[in-house]
């Protein structure tokens, strides 16, 4: 039996985030996920047989998420001291 789960970027600020964070991610996407990525939707689905591998997987993916955020957020940060 394969298991899947999506997870969606649904409004236009966190459709722009999730672009950027999924493009650098990209290099580690596993044969269990896709990412698609449009104008109008950003999303990736995950698949698996064992709901524990699924899990495992989404939780890896979500904390690379985070990291990329954090990233980003540092970065405009770091812009906004250096254009004042």
């Amino acid at each position: 039996m394969k298991i899947t789960g999506k997870i969606e970027f649904p409004d236009p600020d966190s459709r722009r985030n999730a672009v950027k964070i999924l493009q650098a991610l990209s290099p580690d996407n596993l044969r269990s996920m896709e990412s698609e990525i449009s104008n109008d939707r950003v999303a990736v689905q995950f698949h698996s047989e064992k709901i524990g591998s699924l899990l495992a997987t989404v939780d890896d993916f979500l904390m690379n998420v985070k990291i990329g955020e954090g990233i980003e957020e540092a970065l405009e940060k770091e812009d906004k001291v250096q254009e004042s």
